[in-house]
């Protein structure tokens, strides 16, 4: 068997090296990017979630003073304030509060029909998420 000659291959194994520290380095990148876009999508879904959950409530509020809901008591626009003193004024505060509380500029109305339909909005600021302006409609028979 003939002896082969020993060749030289300085630098090579640390070429591999670098492609291999460059290929991690970019796929741990993407993943950086995938968290914080998981990140945003979790917050954007926590907040539709509350607004979700907040409109039931107001509905719920509804159907225990049903009598005063369908006179029109508990009619609420988005930039109207209520009137505390009363049970609809009182539910409408507490929920307003709740949603500014829950929401970012997070913010509500209430619109009964005389059928007994009733639809309430939710509105709040997702500048996080994927829209500024987000808004929940509920719309449902009391």
């Amino acid at each position: 068997m003939p002896i082969r000659a020993a060749t030289s291959q300085r630098g090579l194994t640390l070429i591999e090296v670098l492609i291999a520290v460059l290929v991690l380095s970019i796929g741990l990148l993407g993943l950086a990017g995938l968290q914080a876009t998981s990140l945003q999508f979790n917050h954007s879904a926590n907040l539709r979630s509350q607004a979700t959950n907040l409109a039931y409530e107001m509905t719920d509020r509804m159907r225990a003073n049903r009598d005063a809901a369908l006179n029109g008591q508990y009619n609420l626009a988005l930039t109207a304030t209520p009137s505390a003193g009363t049970v609809p004024g009182d539910d409408l505060t507490a929920w307003r509060d709740a949603l500014s509380d829950r929401l970012p500029s997070g913010t509500g109305s209430v619109q009964v029909d005389a059928n007994g339909i009733a639809t309430v909005v939710v509105e709040w600021d997702d500048s996080r998420g994927a829209e500024t302006e987000m808004q929940f409609v509920l719309t449902t028979q009391l």
